[in-house]
């Protein structure tokens, strides 16, 4: 493959004019590839939440602007370092979430190695990586589901397997139809698991059903779910672990539907982000409440052995993007139109 000398790329400028400081640029560079990085054709992409925040100055996590926004990015490499050794030309690549994050435990320098936040992300024709800052895409997957891998999808892997590994036969809590809720949910059914979903809406309703949840609540017709989620674990015992990702608007009801001993992992904060509830209710519940900030390296390759072993396709939405309109997917994923992830063709 020809490489050309530059490409089309987005930028988050800033966040004073909102979501107006996302910016095309086209005719800019390649960037050049040093001793230990790769240089990928990007191929695919996918948005998470906190791309969508980000310009409007809402993510409370570390930020290098400008910067080429998003995480998520799957593609082939084009060119390599004079000192890699993990990749070739041809092989397929699917980016990693945090670059510094490794193995074990987040570290605060980890932390501050997120693409499209700190370091220049996938919404970009070309990028180059370290290449520990790559995994190998799943077989069984295209660039763009592969796209779809790198935050939510770890971030699920991570909360059910990061401290308490989920075990055959538990239950799972899941909000919504996000992309970490969807990712849990099949992650879960995978490993023999039960799964409780809460939704508002009928028609997402039935898409959970397809997708192998046991039980559906809605969430607004029954505003003690978390009781009601209890009472249909065995025994009425409460769940194993809960993915959750409203924040104030749900951690209540979470608290309420999680059992002793149980996981209560915090992913997002839709619902608000000041807290209602006493963290003296962990005690209370005997719960353990954990924030996870995606994964490491190690974690997503486990996960994508699981992809590949069990066959799991992650949830695209049925509206494709392309590169160029960018600002559309955006907009489409703000205004709540998606059912899973929403995938971006970069051509």
């Amino acid at each position: 493959m020809s490489i050309p000398k530059s490409q089309k790329q987005w930028l988050v400028q800033g966040t004073d004019k909102g979501i107006d400081g996302l910016v095309r640029q086209d005719n800019v560079p390649i960037p050049e590839v040093g001793e230990n990085e790769v240089l990928v054709r990007l191929r695919g992409a996918s948005l998470n939440y906190r791309d969508l925040i980000i310009p409007r100055g809402m993510y409370p996590f570390p930020l290098d602007l400008p910067v080429v926004p998003a995480s998520d990015g799957a593609g082939e490499v084009v060119a390599v370092g004079s000192k890699v050794t993990r990749w070739k030309k041809g092989s397929r690549v699917t980016t990693l979430f945090n670059q510094g994050h490794q193995f074990g435990p987040m570290t605060e320098a980890a932390s501050k190695s997120g693409l499209g936040g700190v370091l220049d992300g996938t919404l970009r024709q070309y990028g180059t990586f370290n290449e520990n800052g790559l995994v190998k895409t799943p077989d069984n997957l295209s660039d763009i589901e592969a796209a779809t891998l790198p935050c939510a999808a770890v971030t699920s892997w991570n909360a059910l397997y990061g401290i308490k590994p989920l075990k055959p036969g538990q239950t799972v809590l899941v909000q919504g139809t996000g992309g970490v809720s969807l990712f849990a949910l099949q992650f879960a059914k995978a490993a023999g698991a039960r799964v409780i979903a809460t939704t508002s809406s009928k028609a997402k309703a039935d898409k959970l059903k397809q997708l192998g949840a046991d039980h559906i609540i809605n969430y607004v017709e029954d505003t003690k779910w978390g009781e009601t989620a209890r009472k249909l674990t065995p025994g009425g015992v409460g769940c194993d672990h809960v993915i959750e990702v409203g924040g104030a608007a749900t951690m209540t009801q979470s608290l309420v539907a999680t059992k002793y001993e149980g996981i209560i992992s915090i992913i997002g904060f839709l619902g608000g982000a000041k807290p209602k509830d006493s963290i003296l209710e962990a005690l209370n519940r005997v719960v353990t409440i954990r924030g996870v900030y995606v994964g490491s390296r190690e974690q997503m390759e486990d996960m994508c052995a699981a992809i590949e072993a069990n066959d799991i396709k992650p949830v695209v939405d049925g509206q494709e993007f392309t590169l160029d309109k960018v600002r559309e997917a955006y907009d489409y994923m703000w205004d709540k139109k998606h059912f899973g992830k929403v995938g971006i063709r970069i051509d």
